[in-house]
Formats: structure tokens, C-alpha cells, sequence
């Protein structure tokens, strides 16, 4: 069964941390490069980040970048996003999902992507 798992979500405070994590099942991991969305209330799903199929490039929104490092683990089919210095603006569902591509140009086009988890809350709030 073609699968994508979000987890690590909860509520923090700002200036807080949170690692969310990936995992898929049900296809060929390594093939695709994965990117992470979110969408707070209101607002349209944006791109956050994106991680190339092997690893070798990534790519991150101007809004978190220096603050958010995306990794994987091909051979735990894991995708990671490590938020740190964490905004109220952060708020909101955090999306993983597989590109119809091993590379993350134009990361941030949803239609790029063929496979999406369910979702997982990230709160900032003091």
C-alpha cells in the first residue's frame, strides 16, 4: 500500500524546536525527490522545503531558511524537517510529498507532486 507518514508535530513555543519526520511505503523511495508543504488557516499550501533524491541538493523557502534543514534516510525511506527557531508564522499542517522527479527545481509547483501524506499540526503559540 502506497504510503506517506508525517509525524512530530505538536504545540511549542516560539524560538522552539520541532523535527518532523517522513516515511513512505508502497514505492521505490529513492527515485523521488520529496518536498515538504504547509498550510495555515485561510492560506493556500506553500512549498517549505524539498530534498533531492540522493540527497545531493536542497531547497527551502526564503521564509525558513537559515531556520529549517531538511534531511533523509533512503534506507529508512525517512524524510526529516528540523524546525528550529520556530515563528507563530510557522503554524500550521505540514505536508511531505513525492515528486514526479529526482530533482527539486521548481520545488514549490504542488502539480509536481504524485504522492501525499496526510498531514501533520505544527502550533506556535506561547
Amino acid at each position: 500500500q502506497l504510503q506517506l507518514v508525517e509525524s512530530g508535530g505538536g504545540l511549542v513555543q516560539p524560538g522552539g524546536s520541532l523535527r518532523l519526520s517522513c516515511t513512505a511505503s508502497g514505492f521505490t523511495f529513492d527515485y523521488y525527490a520529496i518536498g515538504w508543504f504547509r498550510q495555515a488557516p485561510g492560506k493556500e499550501r506553500e512549498g517549505v522545503s524539498c530534498i533531492s533524491s540522493s540527497a545531493s541538493s536542497t531547497n527551502y523557502a526564503d521564509s525558513v531558511k537559515g531556520r529549517f534543514t531538511i534531511s533523509r534516510d533512503n534506507a529508512k525511506n525517512t524524510v526529516y524537517l528540523q524546525m528550529n527557531s520556530l515563528k507563530p508564522e510557522d503554524t500550521g499542517v505540514y505536508y511531505c510529498a513525492a515528486r514526479r522527479a529526482s530533482y527539486c527545481s521548481g520545488y514549490a509547483i504542488r502539480s509536481e507532486y504524485v504522492y501525499w501524506g496526510q498531514g501533520t499540526q505544527v502550533t506556535v503559540s506561547s
